[in-house]
């Protein structure tokens, strides 16, 4: 599954690291990489993605987080993470994505680092931006049921984050329910970005018949500061289970 990046709105870094500007020795260095050397391992990370992460220790500590990611296979796809789209965006984090099936082969211990991915798509919430709606569709369809296992090494908001990354990665978690993501963070992405989660979580209604109980969608149930409201299609395997489903 590829789908090449096409042009959509900037959404600039709010962080600047600390540093001298680039000398003319670097520059040239890098003119002359650009020329000698390849960048292959970077060529296919040619799908984009834009969603929201709450930590899963601090949940209400939440960020945007822009995805350029690889499908490495039908299975398994690996994503960089930045805090924008601009040329100087900064890196801050790793995701992984699997499939239902992988994640199925996991040991239980393992269950702990992988959040689930339901809510986010049938809420409208990851958005696929610059590509034809009936391709962002497709791309969403197939992502139904998949895990993620996401690591922040940089809290780059403006606010509260630091200038370098600092400190200890953070495990990332997903949200799987209304209310549980701050408003502002909705609000001021579809603004910035001229997108619509509420539109797209209306196209998405159709997936819900698609959407199997997941592994860790009341992992965070109850460690929000606002109320929150189960939607259609997210639903915890092991309350499943216990239900005889």
């Amino acid at each position: 599954m590829l789908f090449t990046l096409s042009a959509c709105t900037d959404s600039k870094p709010q962080i600047t690291p600390p540093g001298q500007d680039e000398s003319t020795v670097t520059d040239a260095l890098e003119i002359g990489a650009a020329v000698l050397q390849n960048n292959a391992p970077l060529t296919g990370m040619d799908v984009y993605l834009v969603g929201f992460h709450p930590m899963k220790a601090d949940p209400d500590h939440q960020m945007e987080a822009h995805h350029f990611c690889r499908q490495v296979n039908e299975d398994f796809a690996q994503c960089a993470l930045f805090d924008g789209n601009a040329a100087d965006a900064n890196l801050n984090g790793v995701e992984y994505i699997i499939s239902e099936r992988l994640f199925s082969t996991l040991p239980v211990e393992e269950r702990q680092y992988w959040h689930p991915h339901n809510y986010e798509i049938l809420s409208g919430q990851l958005i696929a931006p610059g590509i034809p709606d009936v391709a962002e569709e497709e791309l969403m369809r197939r992502k139904m049921n998949s895990y993620g296992k996401t690591w922040h090494l940089w809290d780059t908001r403006d606010e509260t984050g630091t200038t370098l990354p600092l400190g200890k990665p953070m495990l990332a978690w997903s949200f799987n329910r209304d209310g549980e993501a701050q408003p502002e963070l909705l609000e001021s992405r579809d603004a910035r970005m001229n997108l619509n989660t509420g539109e797209k979580r209306r196209e998405r209604a159709e997936f819900v018949d698609r959407a199997k109980p997941q592994y860790g969608v009341d992992e965070l149930s109850g460690k929000f500061p606002r109320p929150t409201q189960d939607i259609p299609g997210v639903q915890e395997a092991e309350a499943a289970k216990s239900k005889g489903e």
